[in-house]
């Protein structure tokens, strides 16, 4: 008769817990790993999600304002315009005797009084960059910058007035309107549309880089405290245009100036 062998059976002892150094540098490598994935979300969000969700308003806005334009109503304040026709003025002002030459040119259209604070009532427009946005009065981060608006100065001139037109964007994250200022050239076009006209401006001077502080570069007439050779001396109309510099940084700030070139009448 054959003898059946007896398969041994091997029982492993438990596991020995980890030393204290192995236990630390395992629960190191586990919170590493969930900062990791905690700031790549953070800057997804920072770098994608508000800019998507910031331009995405911001175009709605300029829909907003372009039809109001287009289609405003009665105007608030008084009754509606029950004037003569156009062709009827005319020709009453024909028949009129007038004191004095014709006039040749329409007078230049008058700026608009300042606008509640955060409420966006104009449209920049910068070709060269590819550039529609909003214009929101004040430069606040959480109501104006911070949702793809470019911030009016509130001191500073309204678009078509004497003085200084100036204007703040974000260049990096909410909408960054002014990503690729720096592309800008003297002889580029700008132009800020409101209810009452379109002002276009021609770029002149710029400034690559000032300090934050050189408040000067908004003043009446612009110009840099800290670069004297840069800036403007004279009275005018001007624009300026001020974001952060270098990109994903508020070190610095680059200014952009141009001056007024036409106004018309919407």
């Amino acid at each position: 008769m054959r003898r059946r062998e007896r398969i041994p059976v091997v029982v492993q002892g438990r596991r020995g817990r980890r030393p204290p150094v192995a236990r630390a540098l395992w629960t190191g490598a586990e919170l590493a790993v969930t900062c990791g994935v905690v700031l790549l979300l953070l800057v997804v969000h920072q770098l994608w999600w508000t800019n998507r969700q910031a331009q995405g308003a911001a175009r709605d806005q300029v829909d907003r304002l372009e039809r109001q334009w287009d289609d405003p109503g009665p105007r608030p304040g008084g009754p509606p315009h029950t004037g003569p026709k156009e062709g009827e003025r005319q020709r009453a002002d024909a028949a009129t005797p007038r004191a004095g030459p014709p006039r040749t040119a329409p007078p230049a259209p008058r700026a608009a009084a300042p606008p509640p604070r955060d409420l966006a009532y104009a449209v920049l427009r910068i070709p060269r960059i590819g550039v529609t946005a909003p214009v929101a009065q004040g430069v606040g981060k959480a109501a104006v910058l911070n949702r793809g608006y470019v911030g009016h100065y509130p001191r500073s001139a309204q678009p078509g007035g004497a003085g200084n037109v100036a204007l703040a964007g974000h260049r990096n994250t909410h909408g960054e309107p002014f990503r690729r200022l720096d592309r800008l050239r003297p002889g580029d076009t700008v132009t800020l549309d409101t209810a009452e006209a379109r002002y276009t401006y021609v770029v002149r001077r710029i400034l690559p880089r000032t300090t934050p502080g050189d408040g000067t570069v908004i003043d009446r007439i612009p110009h840099s405290g800290v670069h004297p050779s840069y800036g403007f001396t004279a009275p005018g109309a001007y624009l300026t245009l001020t974001t952060c510099t270098p990109e994903y940084t508020s070190t610095y700030r680059l200014v952009v100036w141009g001056v007024l070139r036409s106004a018309q009448r919407r």
